[in-house]
């Protein structure tokens, strides 16, 4: 996709919502907040179609008329993640099955991706729309369907597909995959292609994880089939999107388990995310970031936020100052859209109190004057703030196949532990990174450059193969640096564990082995090299008995296995390997970065900062170096600059060494000035 030229600011607005017209004074409204696109159309596909083969997008044309008589953008959306009850009476098939039960009607998301009827009134409704809006000018881009998953398909058709892809995947040798796949196993051996069951029932592991990125590359050819629609239409200056989300646990917690997002992202030409995060007391920025830290690595390029929350929720309501503070920080996270869901807040139905940027009064109110300002400051400096390039010199490695394998106890007994899943161990060492202001990229084994890298984190890396290990290894004895984690090697890429000493392959490169794993039942880490001084030594869940080889201990356990190392280093080649083997606190693994950012080349923040102080730092068009600051606190925080610039959001001069406050929720902008 080709630069933007401008930062966008935009909500999601929907006139078929609107209990009555009254789009002249929304867009009155939208004008004096800057707001510059909207996204529309994804949602209401049973307006457009009403009747089977009966149209009516006059609403759709309405809304788009008004918007580019008021000389605002428009991402129109595909409406086929929502469909109408028409279609479900007609073809009940068109419902998603789960286990051998198909979802009831009145849900979105719970339509059979996969169903050919589904498929045939999808691309009609799809080539309807866009025939009707193609020669709209103020259309910039398309979404294709919204927040898309697998949805646990598994219906019949889609079990059949499967077993033809084992069937390509194993040359025809069911032998080979009763081998791989350990099927001898309480009788699991399939005998005969004919006999294949469903993979519903199974407990086997490599069965299920097989069948799950199975389900994630049915979300990639899904979308890739929507996008190959809408390349029959958009012109060369509109773009194609999609606005993927992230595990939810309340809010955006990790890794999507439900579909390979570098994967999903190819056939798009930007990127979009949804993200929404803690507010209030609560609110960190962390979900922002890494969020952001995916979605930039998705395409290399900067990315769209297609929806985050105004107000949202009675616990989300923005405390004064965090929607413009989040807004920039969006922008210093690499994005070049902000886009709220909603306008405004809905009368009725299911996200009736799922507030938007006005309530349900539609009149202005402190969020929406607080918004009115985030979209002055955008258009006054879209201009050095768009485009902005992001450096990392630590990447972290996320892998959909070991966050399905460690993070389901239907395939496999006596997992890690009960709060000890994927995304705990993923969040827990991003935060990290993320409170000591060290910025990461965030790619999979497959798309990750190890060499642009001084420092790779490889979490929970359950499943692999052996190259991406070997590869591991090579970095290391070249020079590089890699931070390991309990888990690490484990199983071949068909979630059959390796015969070799763990861990596997890593295991010359990590310079210690083990063979027996426990729960530490009370004992606690001993600090054996200094490393962890004031650190909360307490650990839980897993405890893998490390017998150094040719590592150091940094840390031993305390009591039963005292004679065991449990977070070692170790000199391999021309680099270094860390291995940590137990789940240990947040402030073990806080020092466990410090220590090993210091011994890999990666360089400290210049503003020698920690949470609740944020910076990110990026590059402009014009090549001048911007610092965005933030103060994630109710505190008034002091820091002492250590560049001359401009403060651009006031236009302040500062000078290097001054000392600079940020109030309670606040960011500044340092454009730094060449000495």
């Amino acid at each position: 996709m080709e630069k933007q030229n401008n930062l966008l600011y935009g909500v999601a607005y929907y006139f078929e919502y609107l209990p009555y017209d009254r789009i002249d004074e929304d867009i009155k409204m939208m004008l004096a907040a800057n707001i510059n696109v909207v996204r529309i159309g994804e949602s209401t596909w049973s307006t457009y179609e009403p009747e089977d083969g009966v149209f009516d997008f006059s609403k759709l044309i309405y809304t788009l008329e008004k918007m580019q008589q008021a000389g605002i953008a428009v991402i129109v959306g595909t409406p086929t993640y929502a469909f109408p009850a028409w279609l479900a009476k007609k073809y009940p098939e068109v419902l998603v099955e789960n286990d051998g039960q198909r979802q009831l009607y009145g849900r979105r998301q719970i339509m059979d991706i996969t169903s050919p009827v589904f498929r045939a009134y999808a691309e009609r409704i799809i080539r309807r729309m866009l025939s009707e809006v193609i020669h709209f000018d103020n259309i910039i881009g398309y979404q294709v369907d919204n927040e898309t998953k697998h949805y646990g398909t598994s219906a019949a058709h889609v079990q059949a597909a499967f077993i033809q892809k084992m069937k390509v995947t194993f040359d025809g040798d069911l032998a080979a995959l009763n081998q791989a796949f350990g099927l001898d196993y309480w009788s699991n051996r399939i005998n005969s292609w004919e006999d294949f069951p469903s993979v519903n029932g199974t407990i086997n592991a490599s069965l299920a994880g097989a069948f799950s990125k199975f389900q994630r590359e049915l979300v990639t050819d899904y979308l890739s089939w929507q996008v190959d629609i809408v390349n029959d239409y958009k012109k060369a200056n509109q773009f194609v999107t999609h606005n993927f989300d992230f595990e939810w646990r309340d809010y955006s917690y990790g890794i999507q388990p439900d579909v390979n997002h570098f994967s999903a992202a190819q056939a798009l030409d930007v990127a979009g995310v949804d993200v929404y995060h803690p507010s209030q007391k609560q609110l960190t920025g962390v979900e922002n970031s890494f969020v952001g830290d995916v979605a930039r690595n998705l395409k290399q390029q900067n990315y769209l936020v297609l929806e985050t929350q105004a107000q949202a929720f009675k616990s989300w309501t923005p405390y004064p100052g965090q929607l413009y503070q989040l807004a920039f920080n969006h922008i210093a996270n690499g994005a070049n859209m902000v886009e709220y869901w909603h306008w405004h807040s809905i009368h009725n139905s299911f996200e009736t109190y799922w507030k938007g940027l006005l309530s349900h009064d539609f009149q202005p109110n402190p969020v929406y004057n607080e918004a009115k300002q985030v979209g002055q400051d955008f258009k006054r400096l879209s201009d050095k703030l768009v485009n902005l390039k992001h450096d990392a010199t630590v990447a972290i490695v996320v892998d959909n196949e070991s966050l399905t394998t460690t993070s389901d106890d239907r395939w496999m007994e006596f997992g890690v532990g009960d709060h000890v899943k994927y995304n705990d161990v993923f969040r827990r060492i991003y935060d990290s990174f993320y409170r000591q202001n060290i910025r990461t990229d965030i790619l999979n084994p497959q798309t990750i450059a190890l060499d642009q890298y001084a420092l790779v984190v490889v979490p929970m890396l359950y499943v692999s193969d052996r190259s991406f290990l070997q590869r591991l290894n090579d970095y290391i004895h070249e020079g590089g640096h890699v931070l390991f984690t309990f888990k690490d090697g484990v199983a071949d890429e068909h979630v059959k564990v390796r015969t070799a000493l763990q861990p596997a392959i890593i295991q010359e490169a990590v310079g210690a082995h083990y063979q027996l794993f426990v729960d530490p039942n009370g004992e606690k880490l001993r600090d054996v090299s200094g490393v962890f001084q004031d650190s909360d030594l307490v650990i839980s869940d897993w405890s893998e008995l490390l017998v150094t080889d040719t590592a150091t201990s940094l840390a031993n356990y305390d009591d039963h296995w005292a004679q065991y190392a449990a977070i070692t280093e170790n000199h391999y080649g021309a680099g270094m390997a860390w291995y940590l083997g137990t789940w240990a606190s947040a402030s073990v693994i806080d020092q466990l970065i410090k220590h090993v950012v210091k011994n890999s080349n990666v360089a400290p923040s210049p503003y020698g900062v920690a949470w609740p102080l944020i910076v990110k730092s990026a590059e402009n068009h014009e090549h001048a170096h911007i610092d965005f600051l933030f103060n994630f606190s109710d505190q008034t925080q002091q820091i002492t600059l250590p560049f001359d610039g401009v403060e651009l959001l006031h236009q302040e001069n500062i000078n290097s060494n001054q000392q600079w406050e940020l109030a309670p929720w606040s960011v500044k902008i340092l454009e730094r000035r060449d000495k």
